[in-house]
């Protein structure tokens, strides 16, 4: 299963780390930021599954940031948690109501902080957390590593089993070869983009069996996506 995507918007260091090793201890992937203004940038190239946001970063504010991410249609509804030094009841009010899902004061238990990561996930991105998905005719199984198109299954590698699964999570959104080659192979490893089109091609070939209609979209100039129906 593809670990879901969690960037951490902290400028306290010792804090930063523990929620790094926490989330990772939790099967997470994990990205920290320090600045409002770098995250606002990391977000345009690439969208976690969740965010977790502290209200009082430098450059551009948690609170600044949550309400520009909101207005955006790719991160209108990205999960939002809310860390802050304030416990006052109108800046919970104030949190929230700029878009936050979910708000913590700290100091915070690291437990506390895990369940609610969970509890957000489950309820904002089942699809993350869900052990088979379904798009379409297309079923994978996360836990039996299986695909199946109509009931007949699909044998595919390791790579294309990724890809499949993580264009699987988000139906209909188009992404670019620099954006499957970070979610899918990992942003720490060096890979030509055209490796992408390779995979792509023998996923296509895999899924697309018969005379069955084509499930992957190419969007020239822009990349790739699975179709929703």
């Amino acid at each position: 299963m593809i670990a879901p995507r969690i960037m951490v918007v902290e400028d306290e260091e010792p804090l930063g780390v523990l929620l790094r090793y926490n989330l990772e201890a939790e099967g997470y992937q994990v990205e920290i930021v320090t600045r409002g203004d770098e995250a606002e940038l990391r977000l345009q190239e690439n969208v976690p599954d969740l965010l977790v946001l502290d209200w009082m970063v430098p450059a551009v504010s948690g609170i600044e940031l949550c309400r520009r991410l909101r207005m955006r249609e790719q991160t209108e509804r990205l999960p939002i948690i809310m860390l802050t030094a304030r416990g006052e009841e109108s800046d919970r009010v104030r949190g929230l109501s700029t878009g936050s899902d979910d708000y913590l004061v700290k100091p915070f238990s690291m437990p506390e902080l895990v369940a609610r990561v969970k509890a957000l996930l489950r309820r904002a991105k089942p699809e993350v957390l869900s052990s088979v998905l379904k798009v379409g005719d297309i079923v994978l199984d996360r836990e039996q590593h299986r695909v199946y198109r109509k009931k007949s299954e699909i044998k595919l590698g390791p790579t294309e089993f990724r890809l499949l699964e993580f264009m699987m999570q988000h139906p209909g959104r188009v992404f670019s070869r620099g954006q499957l080659l970070d979610n899918v192979w990992g942003e720490t490893i060096y890979i030509d983009e055209r490796t992408v089109d390779v995979h792509v091609g023998r996923l296509r070939k895999a899924v697309n069996t018969g005379r069955m209609p084509d499930v992957i979209r190419t969007v020239r100039g822009s990349g790739y996506a699975i179709r929703e129906e």
